[in-house]
This record gives C-alpha cells, structure tokens and sequence, in this order.
C-alpha cells in the first residue's frame, strides 16, 4: 500500500513538473497583435558554434569555407517583459527584392533574414524593408569587443568576462541589459536589450545573466 502510494505521488509531482515547464515554455514564446510589445532584444550569434553544431547544413552561405564569421546578427526579436513574440500573421508575403537589399550585409544570409521576418518580424507591426532597416540600427549600436574579433584561436573564458567586455565596449551597457548563452561548453549568443526605439539600452531582468552553467565557455576559432 505505502509502495502504491509512493508511486502514485511520484507520478503526480512529475506530471506537475511536467505541466510547469510547459506553463514555462508559453510564457518564453508567444503570438501577439502586430506591435504589441515592450522592447527588442538583439541576438548576436558566435558563428562557429553553430555552425560546429548544425550551420553546414542549415547555413551553407554563413558557414562556407574561408568566411571566417566571429558574431553574426541572429535577430531582432519583439519581447514583452521576458515574452519573446513568435509568428504574430498567420499569412505572411516573403519579403520583396527591394526590402531584402536592406537585410544584406546586415544577417550572414538572406536566408536566415527570410526566416527571422516570418518568426519576429511579422509581431513588430512593421513592413519587412522597415524591420530590416531596424535590424540594421540595432546592429550598428552594438560594439563588439576588440578581443573577440578575428580570433584565430580557441580560447575559453567565463560568461561574466564575456558580459564584461561588452560593457565597457559599449557606453550605458550594464550586466542587467544583457544575457549570455552558451551550447554544449560553447559560446551561443550574447543578447542585448534595446528600447523599442533603438535609442539606446534598457534593463531587462527577466532575461539578463547567463545561461551557462558552467564556469568558463570554450570559444571556438573562426574557420
């Protein structure tokens, strides 16, 4: 009887478990009336790691042979208050010719500019040529720290360090305005929020820190 119980109670507190991490997964993403929302977060993504884990096949164009691509522009994602807002139209037009001229030289491909326009472009309330152009002046206010570009090495280093260098790279940066991800041991992304103007930083404490739980990441060389 006392086994039976023990077993039943068990399966209960997985299943309550199991139904908070969903209730968690609804609250990091979710679909919203185009421009409803608070802020953006840019996401800079160190481009060996993914293409170490799955760019060769996804990502040919970012992770052709002699590219050698440090931090890449993921996206500009729409948030509200630690919401990242996905796929707010259901019917979405690709993006024209013209508005995709705005979108080169600012993602490592067009390919990826198409998708992150489907997934958060369309929740801005903006057209894709203006999102693009946004994606641009996000980009153009971040300055990536003279140590983590043109690596030629690997290296490690702790998330903190990371965070650290873009501070003091960027003017009104703090720790609070940013988060630090990493994958398998390595450096993903460091992701920075903007205000919904792009006029400069803000705080953003549900998702600043790290995600990394571990001391020191590797950083793989560019290749």
């Amino acid at each position: 009887m006392r086994r039976s119980f023990l077993r039943g109670l068990g399966a209960a507190l997985a299943m309550t478990a199991a139904t908070a991490a969903s209730a968690q997964d609804a609250r990091e993403f979710r679909s919203s009336r185009p421009g409803d929302f608070d802020y953006y977060l840019l996401a800079l993504s160190w481009s060996p790691t993914f293409c170490a884990a799955e760019g060769e096949e996804k990502e040919r164009e970012q992770c052709a042979p002699g590219r050698r691509l440090g931090f890449v522009v993921h996206g500009l994602w729409p948030q509200r208050e630690g919401v990242r807002l996905e796929h707010c139209e259901t019917f979405v037009r690709p993006p024209s010719r013209l508005a995709l001229e705005e979108a080169e030289g600012v993602f490592p491909s067009l390919g990826l500019a198409r998708h992150q326009w489907r997934k958060h472009g369309t929740c801005t309330g903006r057209s894709p040529a203006e999102y693009f152009a946004d994606v641009r002046r996000a980009a153009e206010k971040v300055r990536v720290p003279e140590a983590l570009i043109g690596t030629n090495a690997p290296r490690r280093a702790a998330p903190i360090e990371i965070a650290r260098a873009f501070v003091a790279a960027n003017p009104g940066l703090r720790p609070d305005m940013m988060q630090i991800t990493c994958r398998r041991g390595q450096l993903q992304e460091v992701r920075i929020c903007l205000e919904r103007d792009l006029r400069g930083f803000r705080s953003c404490p549900a998702l600043a820190g790290t995600r990394c739980p571990i001391d020191a990441v590797a950083i793989p060389a560019p290749g």
